[in-house]
C-alpha cells in the first residue's frame, strides 16, 4: 500500500501500512494512522520527533481518520 496523505486544518495525516515506519513517512507535527492486526492505530509526532499515540486501536480507518481530524481541529485552536 502506498501511504495516503491528506491535510486537515494544516495538519498532515498519513495512512500507513503495518510495515511502514512512522519516522520514515512523518515529520514533526504530523499524524499517522497505521493498520495493525488488531485495528487502526493513531500516532502523533511532536516537535522533537517523539512518537506518541492512543492506547487502543480504532475498529475502522474511518474512525481513526475522524479522531485524527478532531485532533487537528484541537491543535488549530
Amino acid at each position: 500500500m502506498t501511504p495516503q496523505h491528506i491535510t486537515h486544518r494544516g495538519i498532515s495525516i498519513f495512512t500507513l501500512a503495518a510495515s511502514d515506519a512512522i519516522e520514515t513517512h512523518c515529520a514533526p507535527g504530523q499524524t499517522a494512522i497505521r493498520e495493525q492486526a488488531d485495528g487502526w492505530w493513531l500516532y502523533f509526532v511532536d516537535e522533537d520527533g517523539k512518537i506518541d499515540g492512543y492506547d487502543a486501536p480504532f475498529a475502522s480507518h474511518a474512525e481513526a481518520l475522524w479522531a485524527a481530524k478532531a485532533a487537528a481541529e484541537f491543535s488549530a485552536q
